[in-house]
């Protein structure tokens, strides 16, 4: 029994299994959901490799990050494309996983979120006999390069603001806010999926990625259409993607975050290097087994749309 003011951390129910493609390999593969012990977090197991090593989801276990996240455990382990299946496992509030895997990248699937969450749900999920640990933000932290910004500010709960701006006519600038809320995140950025310029197809084909990427599992953008024939899940579909990678690349933090995140143009690499500054300095973050209800329920609630994030400079004044 825990104690008041804590909550429980989660596993799943039963295994599930699922199959698809890697965006940027191309390969076939297969991928297992397993329940995993209290205070295991999210490990991935490479059972194609002699010895079935283990790889943990974690931010300084990041190994590349060319417009996607991979983690490593060494030279020839890894397991790429992560973010969205780990921004499923943060919006469902999903603390310990075994994820056994035959590839080197998790299933594309659609592009999104949402089969993950189909398969979370279809696994069910069960409390465990230990205390969810929340990180804390006690001071901004902000990382920069070149236009592109990401910080981490105090704050109650967990909110997201994002912004991007695009040449291309089509995306233009885009700005969204949102707020833990329960149930929200399926509905509000689960199904928003990973999108691309066609002009840009060839030269990451080239550099050996979006090898299995396709109209089935992401938006292509052409000079002035989208090239899918059921166009956009939603308006702001692509700043709500963005908003979903952020949310993934974050739990690899360890844990949920207690704090606000404001993306401006910011990516993998960004996001990855603001959590290396967190984590150097010490004054600013506290581990807590004190979180506030509403984030154990996971999801997200869509605040304002249009408005400019608040600057980290600004939260600090």
């Amino acid at each position: 029994m825990l104690t008041s003011g804590k909550t429980a951390q989660k596993t799943l129910k039963n295994r599930i299994k699922c199959s698809g493609i890697g965006l940027h390999s191309g390969a076939a593969v297969s991928m297992t959901l397993n329940p995993a012990a209290p205070d295991t977090g999210i490990v991935f197991r490479r059972i194609d490799l002699p010895g079935q090593p283990l790889v943990r989801a974690r931010f300084d276990q990041v190994s590349d990050l060319r417009l996607c996240t991979s983690v490593s455990a060494g030279e020839g382990v890894s397991v790429g494309t992560i973010e969205h299946l780990m921004a499923a496992f943060a919006g469902l509030g999903v603390d310990n996983v075994l994820v056994d895997i035959d590839g080197p990248e998790v299933p594309v699937m659609d592009g999104s979120s949402a089969p993950f969450v189909f398969l979370i749900e279809c696994a069910d999920l069960i409390d465990q006999v230990a205390p969810r640990r929340y990180l804390k933000v006690l001071k901004p932290v902000e990382v920069r390069e070149g236009a592109a910004s990401a910080a981490l500010l105090p704050d109650e709960g967990f909110s997201l603001g994002f912004e991007i701006e695009f040449a291309n006519a089509v995306i233009g600038r885009q700005v969204a806010e949102f707020r833990l809320e329960a149930g929200r995140f399926k509905s509000d950025l689960a199904r928003a999926r990973t999108f691309g310029l066609l002009q840009e197809l060839e030269q990451m084909r080239s550099m050996g990625l979006a090898r299995g990427g396709s109209l089935e599992n992401a938006v292509v953008v052409g000079a002035d259409r989208i090239l899918n024939d059921d166009g956009l899940r939603y308006d702001d579909e692509f700043v709500r993607h963005k908003a979903l990678d952020a949310l993934g690349d974050l739990y690899l933090a360890g844990g949920p975050i207690i704090g606000r995140y404001e993306g401006c143009r910011s990516g993998h690499a960004l996001n990855n290097r603001l959590l290396k500054a967190l984590f150097a300095d010490k004054s600013a973050f506290a581990w807590t087994t004190h979180g506030k209800p509403r984030d154990a329920a996971a999801g997200f609630r869509t605040m304002e749309f249009g408005a400019r994030p608040r600057a980290a400079a600004e939260a600090a004044l």
